[in-house]
């Protein structure tokens, strides 16, 4: 059974279409993803589900109610993680917990039974009582996971979940979430533009300029991809891709100071290189293939892991200013 639906979603910004025409569905119980640059709808698209920014054109569901004419229900069935960090550090972590809850209308009855529950998930009960200005970027993501699981959603928005973490620190927020996961049953749907953090999802879909460009699990997507990817180098780069075109007739690309090929099985690939070749091969790296590799056959550029550069930057300041 399907927690959100989708049809044809789209967001304007004035000419500037941020979301242009996507469909999906997400069943219960997933943990689903959107993978794509900064820039490229994510935020958006969580946005206008969550009910915090109007919808253009097409329609949206979440647990059966339409973002657009049932906010209400839709807004008691969600959890929402912001990108950008929305605690109160004046307040204590427990605190914060129990303003949310109020808003949620939650008895006290039911916020003392729950928020126990939430903060021991995520390691921050013994924390309760501090301030929440003396904790980590961590921790401060963790608390605010809690917060959104304060009133029992059917439904969690991770939006860039660990954007800003070390990486140590996002590994140990997606422990919290897999626990999550496992001990709620609960749906959950991220954002991400980083790599490993999408080999989580049970399904992932490519978002890029507004549009979806694939959607399936991350095994299904890298095969889409096609063979291993051999890496090479050599002292005799010229002639070592000539010899590759004619005796393998192998597509070669140039990266740099290294030959890049693909081929169906890598490891029995390998020996025929050495044993065959007549230029020489001074250092070889063979790798499957990955989700970088997935988004960069299917749009012709890498997802980069870094800031937004200008433009990125730009259209985001539109979308803050012109929400709503």
């Amino acid at each position: 059974m399907n927690i959100i639906e989708v049809k044809n979603l789209t967001k304007k910004y004035g000419d500037f279409t941020a979301v242009n025409g996507i469909s999906f569905a997400v069943e219960k119980g997933e943990i689903f993803g959107f993978l794509g640059p900064n820039g490229a709808g994510k935020s958006t698209t969580i946005g206008m589900l969550s009910t915090l920014i109007t919808v253009t054109a097409g329609r949206a569901k979440i647990n059966n109610f339409d973002v657009a004419e049932e906010t209400d229900e839709v807004r008691r069935s969600i959890g929402l993680v912001f990108q950008d960090p929305s605690l109160d550090d004046r307040l204590k972590a427990r605190e914060n917990l129990e303003f949310h809850a109020r808003l949620y209308g939650l008895t006290k009855k039911e916020y003392k039974e729950r928020v126990k529950e939430v903060l021991e998930l995520v390691e921050l009960w013994d924390r309760r009582e501090n301030l929440v200005r003396s904790f980590s970027g961590g921790m401060k993501r963790r608390l605010e996971i809690a917060r959104g699981l304060i009133h029992f959603p059917k439904l969690l928005f991770l939006d860039e979940p660990t954007l800003g973490l070390d990486p140590q620190t996002r590994a140990h927020i997606w422990e919290y979430i897999l626990k999550l996961r496992e001990s709620q049953q609960m749906t959950i749907f991220m954002t991400t533009h980083y790599m490993n953090e999408a080999e989580y999802c049970d399904r992932i879909a490519i978002i890029d300029q507004g549009e979806i460009v694939a959607l399936d699990t991350p095994e299904k997507l890298k095969r889409k991809v096609g063979g291993d990817i051999v890496q090479l180098r050599s002292a005799e780069k010229d002639k070592l891709a000539a010899e590759l075109k004619k005796r393998y007739r192998l597509k070669v690309k140039s990266e740099g100071e290294k030959l890049s090929i693909e081929v169906p099985d890598g490891e029995k690939f390998l020996p025929r290189l050495f044993n065959e070749l007549d230029a020489s091969i001074d250092a070889i790296e063979l790798r499957k293939p990955t989700l970088e590799d997935v988004f960069l056959k299917l749009t012709g550029r890498k997802i980069r892991e870094e800031e937004a550069s200008a433009k990125d930057q730009m259209r985001e300041a539109i979308r803050i200013r012109r929400r709503r």
